[in-house]
């Protein structure tokens, strides 16, 4: 059996070949990337991968049982990118995809959601058994906005009173090893977030007991937000992005509490009391 990670350098993927690591033989393991030198270190087999490119794609999954399909980051070339790996993983014969989505994908205001559908639709017109883990958002997402909202004294946001159910990456990309390496997980959907949810004002109260220093939380427009971030120098599609993100967050479209990933760890998710111990203490490094 070989088991495939895209994307295996990225912040999640990597943290996904670790814990394949523990449950696998390390020659069971295929690390898919662009940066093949970089993929070196993950002490896997390594094989160049890139989205963009489909005439490397159906070679490069040759031989391989499972595939991770990792969503990509290119925003707006990911639909056509995730076809193009279904495509091929159909013509190398790979027998199961489990693919990261977005929580609550059909209901969803979030402007992310329609490349997932049309993930999800190509890989359910695929014949490839398939997995979906609809992954909420990332702790991690929050807590690297805490060392500029330390410099600024307050922390940023258009997400009202929205209830967030954030857990780190390292949460999702430990279930998603558990899932892949189970086979009675195939054609189940996923819903995943914490265990518990906070609002930006409780994440402010945190950031505030943890450091020390009085951080409130300012929640203002969309469209004053982005401006902020752009002239922060965040690039305009990732401003203009994260503000509506946040605006969609106000919407409790990040709230989820049927508790599927802590079901999956069995143990509970990662509390973002400790994920902002995480971020303040590499801040301070």
């Amino acid at each position: 059996m070989k088991i495939a990670i895209t994307g295996a350098t990225g912040q999640l993927g990597s943290i996904v070949v670790e814990q394949l690591k523990n449950r696998v033989s390390a020659d069971h393991i295929v690390a898919l990337a662009r940066n093949t030198e970089k993929a070196s270190a993950l002490g896997v087999e390594v094989r160049e991968f890139d989205y963009s490119k489909p005439e490397i794609l159906t070679g490069a999954l040759q031989g391989i049982d499972r595939l991770l399909l990792i969503s990509g980051s290119e925003l707006g070339r990911r639909a056509v990118q995730h076809i193009n790996v279904i495509n091929a993983a159909k013509e190398a014969g790979v027998t199961w995809i489990v693919y990261t989505s977005l929580l609550h994908l059909e209901t969803s205001s979030l402007n992310l959601a329609g490349e997932h559908l049309a993930t999800e639709k190509a890989l359910k017109e695929s014949g490839i058994d398939y997995t979906l883990l609809r992954n909420g958002w990332y702790s991690e997402n929050y807590t690297a906005s805490i060392p500029g909202a330390m410099g600024g004294g307050a922390f940023l946001g258009s997400a009202g009173d929205g209830k967030i159910a954030s857990a780190p990456r390292a949460d999702y990309a430990e279930a998603a090893a558990i899932v892949i390496t189970d086979e009675d997980n195939k054609g189940k959907t996923f819903e995943l977030a914490g265990d518990t949810y906070y609002t930006l004002s409780d994440l402010a109260g945190i950031i505030s007991e943890q450091s020390g220093k009085t951080i409130p939380y300012n929640n203002i427009p969309e469209d004053e937000y982005a401006n902020i971030l752009k002239n922060i120098g965040l690039p305009d599609g990732l401003a203009l992005g994260l503000a509506s993100w946040d605006v969609s967050a106000s919407k409790d479209d990040l709230f989820d509490d049927s508790h599927e990933l802590s079901k999956i760890l069995g143990r509970p998710t990662t509390p973002i009391v400790e994920s902002v111990k995480m971020a303040l203490d590499l801040a301070s490094v």
